[in-house]
C-alpha cells in the first residue's frame, strides 16, 4: 500500500509537506499541492483512516438512525429524499455515512449508543423514529453530537419542516374555495401530528369554522388500509364532509380508492388533499392538492448543522431550524364558490 513516504520520495518533498498538501493546508503553494495530489492518485494512495482517527480523534463518520414503523424503509417517499440530501451534503463535507443497527430482535445486538461508539461515529442524525424509546434517549443524552429531524429535544439541534404553517395554509386554501364541511384524518401520535392538529384547530377557530368531533379521525402515516376504512365512515355520516384532508399523500390513496368505489367523483362529489408532495401524487388524475415539504433543504441543513456541531462545537448554536414548505395546487379540491353561483 502506498504511503506518505512513497509520495514524498517521488515528489522530492518532505513527508510533512505531503501531509499538508493532502489536507489542503494554505501554507503550501497551489501548484505544489496539485502536483502532490496528482502523484498520490497515480500511485493509488488512500489515507489510513484508523491512523487519522488516532491523531484527530475523528473518524469522518456520521451515523443515521432511521426506523420506519410502516416498514417502508428507504422507499419511504419523504424521508428517502431527506436522507438522500443529507448523504450528499455530508459526503461533500468529507464524511461517510453509516446506518445504525435498529433491528431490536437480533440476538446480541448493541444499543444505539453502543453501536455509535463501536463505530467511532463523530455524530448522529435521528429521523423517523420513536423519540421516546429509552435507547434513543440514551443516545441523545450522551456526549455524541446529535441533530434531530422533525423532533425537538432540549439542548439538541432540530431541523423541522414548518408543519404549523403548512396545515394552516392548506386549510385556508380549502376554506377559500368555499368548503365548510372539512374533515381531517391526522397521523398517529407524534410531535409532527400534534403540531399539525393544533394548527388545524387554531386556524379553524380563526376562520369561524365549526369542526364536528366525528370529522377528526386518525390513521397512521402511509396507512392506506385505515384511510380506506375511515373515509367510508366519514362518507356514511348523515352530513358527510365535502373535503377530506389526509395525513400524507401516500395514505390519501386509500381514501381515494374508497371514494371511487362508491362511484363518487373527485373533486366534483368529494374533494381531497394530502401532505408531503411526493412524486406519485403529481401523477394522479386529478392531480392531488398537497403541501410540498422541502425534503432537499431539510436534509442539506441537517447535514450542515451536524458537521458544524462536530467541527466547531464551541461556536455552533443549538437551535431549532424551521424549513418552510408550500402548497401545490392540484385539481382535487373543487371550487364550491363557483358551483354555487
Amino acid at each position: 500500500m502506498a504511503s506518505l513516504k512513497d509520495i514524498s520520495k517521488l515528489c522530492g518533498v518532505s513527508v510533512a509537506t505531503v501531509s499538508k498538501a493532502l489536507n489542503d493546508h494554505k501554507d503550501i503553494g497551489e501548484d505544489t499541492k496539485q502536483y502532490i495530489k496528482k502523484v498520490a492518485k497515480e500511485i493509488g494512495y488512500s489515507p489510513n483512516l484508523s491512523a487519522r482517527a488516532l491523531k484527530t480523534n475523528k473518524t469522518q463518520g456520521i451515523g443515521v438512525l432511521f426506523v420506519d414503523d410502516a416498514m417502508s424503509g428507504l422507499t419511504h417517499d419523504y424521508f428517502s429524499r431527506v436522507l438522500d440530501s443529507f448523504k450528499r451534503t455530508a459526503e461533500k463535507g468529507g464524511y461517510d455515512i453509516t446506518f445504525i443497527n435498529s433491528c431490536k430482535n437480533r440476538k446480541g445486538r448493541m444499543s444505539y449508543l453502543e453501536h455509535s461508539r463501536y463505530r467511532g461515529l463523530d455524530g448522529v442524525v435521528l429521523a423517523c423514529i420513536d423519540f421516546n424509546d429509552p435507547e434513543v434517549m440514551e443516545l441523545v443524552q450522551s456526549d455524541i453530537p446529535v441533530v434531530t429531524i422533525d423532533y425537538l429535544f432540549n439542548d439538541r439541534i432540530a431541523v423541522m419542516s414548518d408543519n404549523v404553517t403548512g396545515i394552516r395554509d392548506l386549510l385556508e386554501y380549502i376554506y377559500g374555495r368555499g368548503h365548510r364541511r372539512i374533515a381531517y384524518i391526522h397521523g398517529a401520535e407524534s410531535a409532527v401530528t400534534r403540531s399539525r392538529l393544533s394548527s388545524f384547530y387554531r386556524t379553524a377557530e380563526r376562520l369561524g369554522l365549526e369542526i364536528p368531533d366525528e370529522y377528526i379521525r386518525e390513521a397512521a402515516y402511509r396507512d392506506t388500509i385505515t384511510t380506506y376504512q375511515v373515509t367510508n365512515e366519514l362518507l356514511n355520516l348523515q352530513n358527510p364532509p365535502t373535503c377530506i384532508i389526509y395525513p400524507d399523500d401516500f395514505a390519501a390513496f386509500g381514501g381515494i380508492n374508497a371514494i371511487r368505489e362508491r362511484g363518487l367523483r373527485i373533486p366534483e362529489d368529494v374533494s381531497v388533499a394530502g401532505y408531503d408532495g411526493i412524486s406519485a401524487a403529481r401523477n394522479l388524475e386529478p392531480k392531488l392538492t398537497t403541501v410540498q415539504q422541502d425534503a432537499e433543504q431539510i436534509g442539506c441543513v441537517a447535514a450542515r448543522e451536524l458537521i458544524s456541531l462536530i467541527e466547531r462545537p464551541k461556536t455552533t448554536i443549538v437551535e431549532q431550524v424551521i424549513i418552510p414548505g408550500h402548497i401545490i395546487e392540484g385539481k382535487s379540491v373543487a371550487d364550491v364558490n363557483k358551483q354555487n353561483k
